[in-house]
């Protein structure tokens, strides 16, 4: 399973986020696209930061942030404390959602609604 969250650095408080089983750009633009339109009437153009992920590399992330108005950033080589909010909300739902429980009998479908009712 793969997730992509927003988070947003002031509060840490997810913005959007889609879970799939592939990290592809269907995973990175639906959850773009969702981020979006919590701006979409504003002024205010956040920075974007992501990972170093060919999903948030390829020329069509780019478009869809320029036409938004978005800034992108994105962490140096090897550097992921470049990207420590990130990092630490992976810490959190791992420490507090995934450890803790025995996961065997989960179908994926189970799986997307825990972490959901997690992130909201």
């Amino acid at each position: 399973m793969y997730l992509s969250p927003l988070i947003d650095c002031f509060d840490g408080l997810v913005v959007s986020w889609t879970i799939g089983t592939r990290p592809d750009a269907e995973l990175v633009n639906t959850m773009l696209d969702a981020a979006i339109e919590t701006v979409v009437s504003s002024d205010e153009r956040p920075v974007v930061h992501s990972d170093r992920g060919a999903h948030y590399r390829w020329p069509g992330w780019f478009s869809r942030m320029h036409d938004a108005k978005l800034i992108h950033s994105m962490p140096r080589k090897g550097c992921s404390p470049d990207n420590a909010a990130c990092e630490g909300f992976f810490g959190r739902l791992k420490t507090e959602l995934f450890y803790p429980r025995d996961w065997r009998a989960t179908t994926v479908d189970q799986f997307i609604e825990v972490v959901g009712s997690y992130i909201r």
